[in-house]
């Protein structure tokens, strides 16, 4: 890898995924500590002045965009302010950003599968704060790589799989919605796709824009649950067996989550040649990361 890579979020369940793949490519990242408060505007131009990299991934974030139940308007707004300012340095030091989005920032009403040419719709403040990054990002920095990820799984504590199996392990009954659909998304298939877009913009590629990607095969929550209870299972005392239906309309979180967020990989698959993985060939490894450092 010619280029210098700077990594902002080495810390979190995705960044540490990077990392641990970078090492075992002989791919390197500049991984700086933030600041006690998080980065924003002031912290980000003295790093960027000091640092100069080829290129930076941007995961400062990931946790309240990808795994957290909510984040507050206040917060999101700061976020942005940063992200705003980040595309400006790059774009002012020629550096290359690499910057995650999600399937939220559509609404969810088609039955089909969302392609990076359909207009995105966001429902809630998340949905809404990341379709306003991706725009900024757009026209502030042309040498940027918007990449959007389905439903993300990681093995942190507090995040989304995290939060179902403490659930699992009380004998209480779990409500997951049938009819909303999804791409599962473990973390480390993530930071795959990230490493396969940073070795061929490191052969000076200029496939700037937009790509989705997600795990091969959308599903349910509810079929997602009885995936994670029947995998974990055999790792841990769980105290219930499956998950009960529920109708996505009935969801406290229907008014923010889009029903039908499947994602479409074609344009990944001929731009970057990365084929979509079975996301249930990703669950053993994550679960067995999870149980080993809970």
């Amino acid at each position: 890898m010619r280029m210098r890579l700077m990594l902002l979020g080495g810390g979190n369940a995705l960044g540490q995924a990077l990392i641990r793949l970078g090492a075992e490519e002989d791919i390197g990242f500049l991984a700086p500590r933030p600041p006690e408060s998080g980065w924003d505007a002031a912290s980000l131009t003295q790093l960027l002045d000091d640092t100069r990299p080829d290129a930076l991934i941007n995961l400062a974030y990931y946790f309240d965009w990808f795994q957290a139940e909510s984040v507050s308007e206040t917060r999101l707004a700061q976020q942005e302010r940063s992200v705003e300012r980040l595309a400006e340095l790059c774009q002012h030091h020629q550096i290359v950003l690499v910057q995650p989005s999600s399937y939220r920032v559509f609404d969810g009403s088609r039955a089909t599968a969302y392609s990076e040419k359909d207009e995105p719709v966001p429902l809630g403040l998340r949905g809404q704060a990341l379709w306003r990054i991706e725009q900024s990002v757009r026209a502030t920095c042309p040498q940027h790589v918007l990449l959007r990820f389905g439903w993300l799984l990681d093995d942190s504590v507090d995040g989304v799989l995290g939060r179902f199996l403490t659930r699992a392990e009380q004998p209480q009954e779990i409500l997951l919605a049938d009819d909303r659909r999804g791409n599962p998304t473990p973390v480390d298939d993530a930071a795959r796709v990230i490493i396969s877009v940073l070795k061929q913009l490191d052969c000076q590629a200029p496939l700037w824009g937009t790509y989705h990607y997600a795990g091969n095969e959308a599903t349910t929550p509810l079929a997602l649950g009885q995936a994670i209870i029947s995998e974990a299972s055999t790792l841990h005392k769980l105290a219930i067996e499956a998950p009960t239906a529920q109708a996505h309309a009935a969801r406290p979180d229907a008014a923010d989550e889009p029903q039908h967020a499947v994602l479409a990989c074609k344009k990944i698959l001929h731009t970057f040649g990365i084929k979509p993985r079975a996301w249930r060939s990703g669950l053993p490894s994550l679960l067995d990361r999870y149980y080993r450092h809970g």
